[in-house]
């Protein structure tokens, strides 16, 4: 059984979270169970995040994070103002954190994430096995332009019932956020389905020095909030 007890609080993350069309609808929606139906779009998420310390967690030790997948129809947030989301990747460097992950429905594996930037320029790494698949380049600004707050809902399979968790975030973000590319390095690496159309259609977004957030909360069987 995992070590830790939800929920648990993390502040002050590194992170870039975007949101695409992708190249492959029909991809993307293999991904998803057949109780839910995926955006219009078909668009995908990605959140590239770092926690750099054990003081920014309640229980984690410091980690890296890659974690991706579709933007789903008719399950959006309390306050309709996001769109519910079902995780199909998730690289984590972190074992006991990957640990607490699984036993919530989440498809946690190992991986690491970089984020540096140099010049107005932010590169965003996800490596699995050691091997880089996904590469992000964004133009970030350093000043912080809006405070962004609410929910994110995801839904994942524990045991065979669908479950919707709400995780609550407040995050600090930047102006200017332009995306200006998108790579999946690797085509025979599983996630190469989410790669997106071309040209890059980017819906959603932003960078934030500064998110806290709970992982995870308000968990209940679909349905229940």
């Amino acid at each position: 059984m995992p070590r830790l007890n939800a929920p648990q609080m993390v502040t002050n993350s590194r992170m870039l979270y975007f949101t695409w069309v992708p190249a492959d609808p029909a991809a993307v929606r293999a991904l998803v169970p057949a109780a839910l139906d995926v955006a219009e779009n078909a668009q995908c998420f990605i959140n590239q995040y770092v926690v750099d310390h054990a003081d920014q967690t309640s229980g984690f030790e410091p980690y890296s994070l890659t974690y991706a997948g579709a933007d789903l129809s008719g399950q959006n947030t309390p306050d309709d103002a996001v769109p519910g989301r079902w995780w199909t990747h998730y690289f984590n460097s972190n074992e006991e954190m990957r640990e607490y992950a699984a036993a919530r429905g989440v498809p946690a594996g190992p991986g690491s994430t970089t984020l540096e930037i140099t010049d107005g320029i932010l590169t965003a790494t996800t490596s699995a096995d050691g091997t880089p698949v996904i590469r992000t380049t964004v133009r970030v600004g350093d000043e912080i332009a809006v405070v962004g707050r609410g929910q994110l809902r995801y839904i994942t399979d524990v045991n065979g019932q669908l479950t919707s968790g709400l995780y609550p975030f407040v995050a600090g973000i930047v102006q200017p956020w332009e995306v200006l590319s998108m790579e999946f390095l690797d085509p025979t690496h599983p996630v190469y389905a989410l790669r997106p159309a071309d040209p890059l259609e980017v819906t959603w977004g932003f960078y934030s020095p500064n998110a806290s957030f709970c992982y995870p909360g308000g968990e209940g069987p679909l349905g229940s909030n």
